[in-house]
């Protein structure tokens, strides 16, 4: 699998996991969390169309990782 394949495996099983969570009810900061982590993986997309590999796996690793926090919290992981 090369670069390009991993980030959009990556960008795709982030759509899944934000899908999750549009079904619970987010508490505290938690939506800014959420609200984060699409910024982030929006992100992802620019830096692929400039080519920006690096800097694109970078921001979809983060999102997920934001994402995974509110799902630990809300037992879905």
């Amino acid at each position: 699998m090369n670069d390009d394949e991993r980030i959009i495996k990556d960008i795709g099983l982030f759509a899944k996991n934000i899908k999750e969570i549009e079904s619970i009810k987010l508490l505290g900061k938690e939506e800014n969390v959420v609200e984060m982590a699409k910024n982030y993986a929006e992100d992802t997309n620019y830096y692929l169309e400039k080519e920006d590999k690096m800097t694109a796996f970078g921001c979809i690793t983060y999102a997920h990782g934001l994402l995974d926090a509110v799902r630990l919290i809300h037992g879905l992981i």
